[in-house]
């Protein structure tokens, strides 16, 4: 008989900490580029403040074509072709397979890091300890990245990190308070509510709290269930958001109890056929540990549009969303204030690698900006375009032998871009056998995947019509990619907040096409690759053939009367 657990060891090149949309992104975009990862995730699910445990939508950029893309809008559009049912369950198996078939990710599920090994040069190892298994998991690499949210590996690893609010003097912003303190926003237990086809009854537990009139609910919308997913039910900003959090869930519960039982039983609120599907009790987290990194981000950058960061590899679109710490027992008004921002500004890399620890990276809302910029950088659609830059950032440094702060910038950009990530202000370079292509339809090569500020980009076919690229003579492809239309500015996000007897949306776009071909002019004739299934807007065919013609051939949409094609680029 032994008295200790087993440990298991994996030597890798990249070490991820935390599995929601961020880190999900991060290890993702690290393995496809041939980085062997470690994804290491505490809860046993991936998505975090998305998945089935929070049921957070995803937000990301306001305005409009600013719709994050890249391995999230992947994940959207899976979502939608196979959960049609709007399932939480199958949202979570659309997140788990993403990673579970990668095959350079070996996923860590239950696994909670709890001890970093260092030394003179950064992180050697840490070490998780998985509830299932009950063992232990010690992962050593070369490249490590938090996207805990809570940045649990700065005080394992003494990197330097930011706690609260800083003071209006210290950056020179506007939104905080005159003097630094260490309140931050809350956190919140959903509810979702399902409307049936005849009334419904409601007894509230006997803890649940009692909210008679509407006057026990200042400037809280609560008149119906539709579109409300009652963010509102926050508390902790005046707490510790990290040691108080099994203190604030109870508190939590008991509130979001007493608001349907206010809202079935007290007053008519338009619920009468309504019952409460679904209540969280696991808390959506909005604020923590911040890392410092080489970079600050702050509230005057965000009003100045990232101020054009040279190292711009993400970008931010949200209101400045900033929650006050009373959250639920704030009484002087509406319980955030949307401070304006642009959309889209620009996030630096300089904000994802740590000052002091030289092999640490960061995505997710634990990147480095101040409490005001993280009001707009924190939402997950903006997230996980931070996690698929540090991703992708590890994949550039591990081929060049480099730490992350000597990553080669522009070719992270431009690999970014390669891989159908939206970067504003930066200008896309086409390869070369994209260029020097004839093509009926020369504005396809302008490197912009989506609509410009003039109105629709790239082109709108008939069924039938196509788009051809011709060389003067063979040329060796080894890859086509395709950029569909799978319209940016459509109004449902990834699942709805509550359900109605008849949803609408959360289906795959009419504007994406479905059917299509590409014919291949090879030495030994047309070869014709055939797809009749697609419900993806960005699309990679591997050929290795010669070439001298390639004919893209759209048949049928998802139900739109044309088909929309932004792009054709050949490598």
């Amino acid at each position: 008989m032994t008295n200790s657990f087993e440990t298991i060891r994996h030597s890798v090149d990249f070490c991820v900490v935390g599995g929601g949309l961020a880190g999900l992104c991060t290890a993702v975009s690290a393995a496809r580029r041939g980085v062997k990862t470690v994804l290491m995730q505490d809860r046993p699910v991936l998505g975090g403040n998305a998945s089935s445990e929070i049921r957070m939508w995803v937000c990301g950029a306001h305005g409009e074509n600013n719709r994050e893309t890249g391995i999230l809008e992947e994940l959207l559009l899976e979502n939608y072709y196979r959960n049609q049912n709007l399932s939480f369950s199958l949202w979570d198996s659309v997140l788990y397979e993403k990673v579970r078939l990668e095959p350079n990710i070996t996923l860590l599920l239950n696994c909670s890091c709890l001890d970093a090994d260092m030394d003179s040069s950064g992180i050697r190892s840490i070490t998780g300890w998985q509830t299932t298994t009950q063992v232990f998991h010690q992962v050593e690499a070369a490249y490590f990245a938090d996207c805990s949210g809570d940045s649990v590996l700065a005080p394992l690893t003494g990197a330097e990190y930011r706690l609260g609010r800083e003071s209006k003097a210290e950056f020179g912003e506007s939104i905080p308070p005159d003097t630094a303190d260490k309140k931050t926003m809350g956190m919140s237990c959903l509810i979702q509510l399902r409307e049936t086809d005849s009334p419904q009854k409601f007894i509230p537990p006997a803890r649940a709290y009692s909210y008679p009139t509407d006057d026990d609910l200042p400037y809280k919308d609560h008149d119906g269930p539709t579109d409300n997913n009652f963010w509102w039910i926050e508390l902790g900003g005046v707490q510790d958001s990290i040691r108080d959090t099994e203190e604030l869930r109870d508190e939590l519960l008991k509130i979001a109890f007493g608001v349907w039982d206010h809202m079935k039983n007290h007053g008519d609120h338009g619920c009468e056929n309504w019952v409460l599907d679904w209540i969280g009790f696991l808390p959506g987290k909005r604020e923590s540990r911040r890392y410092v990194g080489a970079q600050t981000v702050t509230q005057n950058d965000v009003e100045a549009a990232g101020r054009h960061f040279p190292d711009i590899v993400a970008y931010g679109g949200w209101s400045m969303d900033d929650h006050f710490p009373e959250g639920f027992y704030y009484r002087d008004g509406h319980p955030t204030i949307y401070h304006p921002a642009p959309s889209p500004w620009g996030i630096p890399y300089r904000a994802m690698y740590s000052k002091n620890i030289t092999n640490l990276l960061f995505a997710g809302r634990n990147i480095s900006v101040t409490h005001a910029a993280l009001s707009s950088s924190r939402v997950m659609g903006t997230c996980a375009m931070l996690g698929q830059a540090v991703g992708t950032a590890v994949s550039v440094a591990k081929e060049s032998r480099c730490l992350p702060a000597d990553v080669n910038v522009h070719k992270l950009q431009q690999l970014l871009m390669e891989d159908d990530c939206y970067l504003p202000f930066v200008k896309r370079n086409l390869p070369p056998l994209t260029v020097m292509a004839h093509s009926n339809y020369p504005e396809m090569k302008n490197g912009l995947d989506r609509p410009d500020e003039k109105g629709y980009n790239g082109v709108r076919l008939k069924s039938g019509d196509s788009v051809v690229y011709s060389y003067d003579f063979f040329v060796k492809a080894e890859k086509i990619c395709l950029v569909f239309d799978s319209n940016l500015n459509r109004k449902y996000g990834n699942m709805p907040c509550n359900f109605r007897l008849k949803q609408d949306g959360y289906t795959l776009p009419e504007t994406l096409v479905k059917s299509y071909s590409l014919l291949l002019t090879t030495p030994e004739g047309v070869k014709k690759i055939e797809n009749t299934s697609n419900y993806q807007r960005f699309v990679i065919h591997e050929i290795n053939e010669e070439i001298s013609r390639i004919e893209l051939v759209p048949t049928e949409t998802w139900g739109n009367a044309e088909c929309r094609v932004f792009s054709m680029y050949v490598y």
